[in-house]
């Protein structure tokens, strides 16, 4: 939530409201939203906390904002450089082929880093915890993240098994 609240505040602020170095600031505070996050949970265990389901789902999130949120801060910046600025429309890439398959498995590398990070930081909060029995409660979260994970590897597969066709070979068929 805090996320969003920097990332439309600092947009609005910079496109909206001409006001570059404040937007600027706002938008500089979304990585640090993570930081907090992770520095808040860790101090929560440390002091104490006995581990719950929500350290491990900070953990979890932080892996996925970690790889993810400087794409969505692009193509949010690039959405209301055009409806502000009058920036101009990029062009779609074409996504077919070879390229197609291209995107599928780098868009699954990118949820594998993801995961990786994610299990990581739940690891090492286990580690903090101390135990494995202690720290259960924060392993929650890597079932629906690996089954998300395994799940996910059907897109670049059939992708890759099934190439999409460019628009000049289908014109050409008909």
């Amino acid at each position: 939530m805090l996320f969003r609240v920097f990332l439309v505040g600092g947009l609005t602020a910079r496109y909206a409201a001409g006001r570059r170095t404040l937007g600027g600031v706002l938008l500089l505070c979304v990585p640090l939203i993570d930081v907090v996050l992770l520095g808040a949970t860790v101090l929560s265990i440390r002091n104490g906390a006995e581990p719950t389901v929500w350290h491990g789902l900070s953990a979890a999130y932080l892996g996925i904002t970690v790889v993810y949120d400087h794409r969505t801060v692009r193509w949010a910046d690039a959405k209301f450089a055009r409806r502000f600025s009058g920036a101009a429309v990029p062009p779609s890439p074409e996504l077919y082929g070879r390229a197609a398959v291209a995107d599928a498995w780098k868009s699954w590398f990118r949820f594998l880093l993801a995961y990786a990070i994610s299990v990581g930081l739940t690891f090492g909060l286990v580690v903090l915890v101390g135990t494995i029995d202690d720290g259960a409660p924060l392993l929650v979260w890597l079932n629906p993240l690996t089954k998300l994970l395994v799940y996910s590897l059907i897109w670049p597969m059939v992708t890759t098994v099934r190439l999409g066709k460019g628009p000049e070979q289908t014109k050409e068929n008909h």
